[in-house]
């Protein structure tokens, strides 16, 4: 599979008004009027291969989306440092009143992998390490449980799985995410993506496993 030059890219944007833009024109037309009001708030990684729209066959003002490396999800910090991906959860919760937020996690994720890999400690990748640390939970969860009696591809796909719960808890500590779920407002998920063949497994809060 070739890489998309940015010539390429505009001739792909030319293509989509000439053609797919009107399939969704009259949807356009009422989101520029009305406004967007998304029911669904889907925190996915930015992995090129893992596109919301396309696996879930949505449309444009269906899904508020956040992509992070890992599909992270930063716990609450009440401080007035710059925050991202905690503003766009804020936003998506008390602005635009979601009810079901989306944690998707997937099969192959370089972030998880990454994880067990000794990145270079210099400049270039500081944030990048700063941001790994989100998924140590799930790491030190699986080598605590399951040690040597794995394959190393079982150790990275259930780290994929148990960082998606971890960061389901982290959702929990956002001070409206919690109170909406108690009143009944707000429902939270962990997806996991398979890339191999386009299925997707959920988390059982009760059986505590992807089915």
């Amino acid at each position: 599979m070739k890489n998309m030059t940015i010539e390429e890219l505009k001739q792909g944007n030319e293509s989509f008004r000439q053609t797919k833009f009107n399939d969704y024109k009259n949807d356009f037309d009422t989101l520029v009027q009305k406004g967007q009001t998304p029911n669904v708030l889907f925190i996915g990684c930015s992995d090129s291969r893992v596109v919301p729209d396309l696996i879930l066959d949505s449309k444009p003002g269906d899904l508020f989306i956040v992509r992070n490396v890992g599909n992270f999800v930063p716990p609450f910090k009440a401080d007035q440092d710059f925050h991202g991906n905690a503003a766009a959860i804020e936003y998506a919760v008390s602005v635009l009143n979601v009810e079901h937020i989306v944690v998707c996690g997937h099969s192959h994720c370089g972030a998880c992998r990454s994880l067990y890999m000794d990145l270079k400690d210099d400049i270039s990748l500081i944030h990048t390490k700063k941001w790994l640390q989100l998924g140590e939970k799930a790491k030190n969860y699986v080598l605590n449980n399951f040690g040597s009696t794995i394959t190393e591809e079982e150790k990275y796909r259930l780290t994929e799985k148990n960082s998606v719960v971890f960061q389901l808890e982290n959702l929990l500590t956002y001070p409206k995410v919690s109170e909406k779920i108690q009143n009944k407002q707000l429902n939270i998920h962990g997806w996991y993506y398979k890339i191999e063949d386009g299925s997707i497994e959920y988390y059982n809060f009760e059986t505590k496993e992807f089915e």
